[in-house]
C-alpha cells in the first residue's frame, strides 16, 4: 500500500448510494476507517462538518483548528489528515463531480465559489445558530442514504445542493465583499492553470488563452489575489511539488521532470526560494 494513497469513494463503501456518494457520521467514519488519520488524498469532493470535539486539520500543509461548527470543503487531489480528540463527531460526505454535474445539467459544481483553489480558504466556521440551521440537512441526507424510499437519489442530491447554497451565502458574506468584474476571469485562469501548469509556466501563455494582454492578466491577479501572474503559477507548481515529495519513492529529480523542469538545479532553486528550504529538506521535515 502506498504511504500517501488516493482513496476512491468505493474504498469507504458503507452507507453509499452508489460509487459516486458516501455519507456517515464522523464518529462512525473513524470507527471503520481509522486509516484516514494518516496523510492521504481523495479522487472526489469532500465536505466535512464538525459538531463536537476538537483537533487540527492539515490541508496541503496549512493547519486549521477544529471546533464545533468547523466546515471543510476539499477538491479532488488535495492532501490532508487529521489529529482529533476522542469526542469528535459530525458528518463527512464524499461525492463525485460527475454525479453532481449530470444531475443538475447546466449548473455544475464549479459554480460554487468555495471550490476555487485560487485565494480561497478550504475552511469556514459556523456559529451556534448557523450550525443549528445547516445541521438538519446533513441528518436528513444521512437518513435518506440509509433508507430505500422512492426518489432517494433525487432527495440526496437536492439536500446536498441546499447545503452548497447555504455555504455559498455565508462564504460570499465572509469573503466576497462585492461582485467584481474580474471574478469570472480569475475562475477561467484557474481552470486553465489546473489543466496546463505541468507543461506551461509562462504567464503569456495564459493571457493568450484568455484572449487578454499579459498586463491585464497581471492587473486582475493583483486586484483579486494580491499576487502577480507569475506568483500564482509558481504557487500552484510548488504546491504540487510538495504533494509529490510526500511520496518517498519518487526522487527529487523525477519530480522535477514530471513537473516539466528540464533543469533540475533551477527547480531546486525555485522551490527553495518559495518554500524556504530545498525539496530534500522539506521531505525530511515531514517525516
Amino acid at each position: 500500500m502506498k504511504k500517501y494513497p488516493v482513496y476512491s469513494i468505493e474504498r469507504f463503501n458503507c452507507n453509499a448510494v452508489s460509487s459516486d456518494f458516501y455519507i456517515n457520521t464522523f464518529k462512525n467514519h473513524l470507527a471503520h476507517h481509522s486509516f484516514v488519520e494518516e496523510p492521504h488524498r481523495h479522487n472526489s469532493y469532500v465536505l466535512v462538518l464538525f459538531t463536537h470535539g476538537s483537533g487540527t486539520h492539515d490541508i496541503d500543509f496549512d493547519v486549521f483548528s477544529i471546533r464545533p461548527g468547523s466546515m471543510f470543503f476539499l477538491q479532488p487531489g488535495q492532501m490532508h489528515h487529521w489529529s482529533l480528540s476522542d469526542d469528535i463527531d459530525g458528518f463527512v460526505v464524499f461525492y463525485s463531480q460527475e454525479m453532481y454535474n449530470l444531475y443538475f445539467g447546466q449548473k455544475t459544481i464549479e459554480v460554487f465559489p468555495f471550490y476555487s483553489a485560487l485565494g480561497n480558504s478550504p475552511e469556514m466556521i459556523f456559529d451556534s445558530n448557523e450550525l443549528n440551521g445547516i445541521r438538519p440537512y446533513f441528518y436528513a441526507m444521512l437518513e435518506e442514504s440509509q433508507g430505500n424510499r422512492i426518489m432517494k437519489h433525487d432527495k440526496i442530491l437536492n439536500l446536498l445542493d441546499s447545503i452548497h447554497i447555504e455555504i455559498t451565502r455565508k462564504y460570499n458574506e465572509q469573503y466576497v465583499l462585492e461582485t467584481h468584474s474580474y471574478n469570472s476571469r480569475i475562475k477561467d485562469f484557474y481552470l486553465l492553470l489546473e489543466k496546463h501548469f505541468w507543461t506551461e509556466k509562462a504567464p503569456s501563455f495564459y493571457a493568450s488563452q484568455l484572449h487578454i494582454t499579459l498586463k491585464h492578466l497581471n492587473r486582475i491577479c493583483n486586484e483579486i489575489l494580491k499576487k502577480t501572474t507569475t506568483h500564482v503559477i509558481t504557487d500552484r507548481i510548488i504546491l504540487e511539488a510538495k504533494r509529490m515529495l510526500m511520496d518517498k519513492k519518487r526522487t527529487v529529480s523525477e519530480i522535477a521532470s514530471e513537473l516539466g523542469f528540464d533543469d533540475y538545479s533551477y527547480f531546486v532553486r525555485l522551490f527553495k526560494k518559495n518554500a524556504g528550504m530545498t525539496p530534500t529538506a522539506f521531505r525530511v521535515s515531514k517525516k
